[in-house]
């Protein structure tokens, strides 16, 4: 550079406005946007690794983006060339590559290559981009303000991770001008000025969250504010307003705010709130979309997420697209506002979603005959038998009866769950109560007797493959259980997530999922677990990958989270098998107090969550004999022995209900909300699980070893043989409940 060029950059960062001199040139001097780069982040600690990858910045104007580019290349041992897509074509992309190629073979040095605008870029220039990226020889950084799995190049944003920033909050703008004007060299420092309360709020309500509109403004209204006799200027809400425009309604019928008003208010009317379902209408067409359109949208979530729930919707929604056809605007907006109130209100139930999972199957199945009885009788019935076998179901009582009229390979195979919501509730016991049926005919028609088929020995993979759907429920509990855990933590992409009892990583992987710009950290009782977890997820990229902590509760403040910040406490079974809960629930408390206390400003929301198992409801299997089959006198002391179990004030894992993990969350400062929810799973019993419930075990003691301290040997041994013959190749409803808690810091 020579003096020249010096000369003339020194008055271009002199004359530049006041938002460009004061972007923050270290990430500790970035104001908001804490989710992605506060402490403990996946981007700050790539950034601060300097093993950062291709990126893109997708967020409103004035939010940041060029901003952390710049950051990054003040932070980066890497080379930075900056390219902005509106001025740029392919030719400065390969002057850029060829640079980067050198720096490459010359000192062995990458490049970022940072595109502002990346979305201007034609398919052209982007393709142009891609080789380049995918080898290697650049990391790009690209800035849009437009949704990137819409406007960027497919294979460009795949190879790249993306990062969505949000308006800057109150405290973030007002943060913004108090650096402004208390800077001296890049802002005001050097001047006297004096800002009223009431007009820094007027610029924070009208910018909307963009600092550099914020910036403008103070720019324009110190620049324009003559100094007043005490040497002072004096900013008062008349100047500010005169400085900001006002806010209008931000709305591009092909960019991404139509998407996600029409988004809002779609989800707003699945999710039956009448009043959010009116403000994004009215948002839409205040900004003059097309009411035609909406009405198609309503038309397709009347059948999507309303169906057999209340099978009107779709009649209603036509009905008053019709009447809007006729009376037209402004007038049409009655009707318009009829069909969403209409469909917030109405019952929902999303199972026409069961013809995807036919599709689903025509796709995975190899492509089945139609079975003989279901053809066509009228042309081939003498030569192949085509019809013959078919009842004819307004031959018999109630128009119905039970054969099959799926293809052999998919008997037995469920695509309709009937809901039990408005409508539909009628119904439903309607096709269970059928399908038990068919399966009764199914099974008839194979000659295989039930009980045969629940030894888990059967001789028709179709029988089979029914009920492993019907009665093998344990895996779908499981996943229950988790989405409803999962349900409650409402986690954002940003947070950072404590597993407490990993085990398995039934919860690890889906907060991994989850979270892909925060963090997790799933905690594990033994050191094999820790290296089951580890080989798992080798398989991540190793900026995703969850930290593995080999420790207990106990020790967590001790090994968990050097930065002391966490969002979220999760865990299944964690109070299980902990004698003393309160005090486990304290540490919990304490670990979270510390946490939220580093994040205050932030605004930070930290919760415990869990999924615990109540042994109180827990099933009893005395509860599947007739007292008769014993005899009332060894029946009654079946009874009392087993529930003698569940008093048992020794042992932690069973002798709690849920007025007691009430008392212990209040106990130990927490505020909670607790929902049970009663579980029932059909489930198969066999001898051999009979067999163990009555076997010995060193580390804990059995069904059987319990009730011997009640019951004689030979009671014993009668107890079980009539469990034997009562439940062996049985399928019986297994009952038990299962608390789901939210608990939050009590303030």
């Amino acid at each position: 550079m020579d003096l020249f060029e010096q000369h003339r950059q020194s008055l271009e960062e002199a004359d530049a406005p006041l938002a460009a001199r004061m972007r923050p040139h270290t990430l500790d001097d970035v104001v908001g946007q804490s989710h992605i780069i506060g402490y403990g982040r996946l981007l700050r600690r790539a950034i601060q690794a300097d093993q950062l990858s291709s990126v893109i910045f997708y967020g409103p104007p004035g939010t940041g983006k060029t901003t952390l580019a710049r950051v990054i290349a003040n932070t980066t041992k890497a080379h930075f060339v900056s390219l902005n897509a509106v001025l740029s074509g392919v030719k400065d992309i390969r002057e850029a590559i060829a640079t980067a190629q050198d720096r490459r073979g010359r000192y062995s040095q990458t490049t970022i290559l940072f595109v502002d605008e990346v979305h201007r870029f034609n398919k052209a220039q982007q393709d142009a981009l891609l080789p380049w990226v995918e080898n290697g020889t650049v990391i790009l950084i690209g800035a849009t303000t437009e949704n990137p799995y819409f406007e960027v190049n497919k294979a460009l944003v795949s190879r790249s991770r993306v990062f969505q920033l949000k308006h800057l909050e109150e405290d973030d703008l007002r943060q913004v001008v108090q650096q402004a004007i208390a800077t001296p060299k890049r802002g005001y420092g050097h001047l006297d000025v004096q800002i009223d309360e009431e007009a820094i709020a007027h610029w924070i309500r009208v910018c909307n969250g963009d600092a550099r509109a914020l910036l403008n403004a103070l720019e324009l209204a110190v620049e324009t504010t003559p100094v007043d006799q005490d040497g002072q200027i004096r900013i008062m809400l008349e100047v500010a307003e005169d400085s900001i425009q006002q806010r209008a309604v931000l709305y591009d019928k092909e960019g991404d705010v139509h998407f996600d008003t029409i988004s809002a208010f779609i989800k707003s009317l699945r999710g039956s709130d009448p009043d959010a379902s009116l403000y994004w209408l009215a948002r839409m067409v205040y900004a003059g979309e097309d009411p035609r359109y909406i009405f198609r949208r309503m038309v397709i979530l009347a059948s999507e997420d309303v169906g057999l729930a209340d099978p009107q919707a779709v009649g209603v929604v036509m009905a008053c697209a019709e009447a809007f056809d006729r009376v037209g605007m402004p007038e049409g907006r009655y009707p318009l506002a009829q069909a969403a109130l209409y469909l917030a209100t109405c019952p929902k139930s999303n199972t026409v979603m069961g013809f995807f999972d036919a599709l689903a199957a025509i796709e995975r199945e190899k492509e089945e005959d139609v079975p003989l009885h279901l053809r066509d009788a009228n042309r081939d019935k003498h030569s192949f038998g085509h019809g013959k076998g078919y009842l004819y179901p307004h031959s018999y009582r109630e128009h119905w009866v039970a054969q099959q009229y799926l293809p052999q390979g998919l008997q037995g195979q469920v695509f309709y769950q009937p809901s039990e919501r408005g409508y539909e509730e009628s119904i439903h016991l309607e096709v269970t109560r059928r399908r038990e049926a068919q399966l009764a005919a199914l099974i008839e028609g194979i000659g295989i007797a039930l009980p045969e088929i629940l030894t888990f020995s059967p001789t028709n993979k179709t029988a089979e493959r029914w009920l492993q759907r019907t009665l093998s429920q344990t895996g779908q509990r499981l996943g229950d259980v988790r989405d409803r855990l999962f349900q409650k933590a409402t986690l954002q992409r940003h947070h950072v997530v404590v597993d407490l009892k990993a085990g398995s990583g039934l919860l690890t992987w889906e907060a991994v999922r989850r979270v892909p710009e925060g963090g997790v950290y799933a905690c594990v009782q033994t050191q094999e677990d820790a290296e089951a977890l580890r080989e798992l997820a080798l398989a991540l990229p190793e900026l995703s990958r969850p930290e593995i902590v080999p420790a207990t509760i106990h020790d967590l403040p001790e090994h968990v989270l050097k930065e002391k910040t966490c969002d979220r406490l999760i865990g299944r079974n964690v109070l299980m098998a902990e004698f003393d809960k309160v005090a486990v629930l304290k540490i919990l408390h304490q670990f979270l107090y510390s946490s939220r206390s580093t994040q205050a400003s932030q605004g930070c929301d930290a919760r415990l969550v869990l999924a615990e198992s109540i042994p109180n409801e827990a099933q009893r299997i005395y509860r599947f004999l007739e007292p008769q089959r014993l005899g009332v006198r060894l029946y009654t002391k079946l009874e009392q022995a087993e529930e003698t179990i569940y008093n048992d004030p020794a042992d932690p894992m069973v002798n709690w209900d849920q007025q007691d993990l009430e008392s212990w969350f209040q106990a130990a400062g927490w505020m909670a909300e607790i929902d049970i929810e009663q579980v029932t799973t059909e489930t198969s019993i066999s001898h051999a699980q009979i067999q163990q419930w009555f076997t010995s075990r060193k580390n804990r003691p059995s069904y059987g070893d319990r009730l011997a301290s009640t019951l004689s040997s030979s009671e014993l041994e009668q107890v079980q043989h009539v469990l034997a013959q009562e439940l062996a190749d049985r399928v019986v409803p297994w009952r038990g409940a299962i608390a789901y808690i939210c608990a939050k810091i009590a303030d």
